[in-house]
């Protein structure tokens, strides 16, 4: 059995290639997934044309995929806003929760994305994703609605230091 620092050590981020799509569209439509995060999923083809045009076609969008092991865990990804805000996203398949996959993938995207402030809105929920975060030093700041739902607005500012440990 693999303890767990030297799993927290298998979790990397690469570029995200045609292939991890089919991936992500699955942890997208897992109900579990869905019900936590409350995002309705993509249709197929709206998914794939979502990535390959509004994200990796987006030269402002930084964009990785998970792996752990070698194996796509899920991607995290950045944006900006239409109000100017960055934001930061990511989506783990189901297999990697609860693992510190997603502690350790964010802390590596963070070093990779450096502006700040930099913004998340998990849904109000989902109490895994906003620890998370909080772990990387985002801190609440209010509460915006998507539709019907109510999500979490954090901010990472400037001065943040990440507290999270491998």
């Amino acid at each position: 059995m693999t303890d767990e620092r030297d799993e927290h050590s298998e979790v990397s981020l690469r570029g995200v290639t045609d292939d991890d799509l089919f991936v992500f569209l699955t942890h997208e439509h897992d109900p579990d997934a869905v019900r936590r995060s409350r995002f309705t999923p993509r249709p197929r083809d709206a998914f794939l044309r979502h990535w390959r045009e509004r994200v990796l076609g987006d030269p402002d969008c930084l964009v990785r995929t998970v792996t752990v092991g070698g194996e796509v865990a899920g991607n995290v990804v950045s944006w900006t806003q239409e109000d100017g805000r960055r934001y930061v996203g990511y989506w783990l398949g189901r297999p990697y929760w609860g693992r510190g996959v997603g502690t350790r993938a964010l802390g590596l995207f963070l070093e990779l994305e450096r502006v700040r402030p930099l913004y998340a809105d998990p849904f109000r929920g989902n109490a895994a994703s906003v620890r998370l975060l909080e772990r990387h030093g985002f801190e609440r700041a209010g509460t915006v609605r998507h539709g019907e739902d109510e999500h979490i607005l954090l901010v990472l500012h400037p001065a943040a230091r990440p507290e999270a440990t491998p």
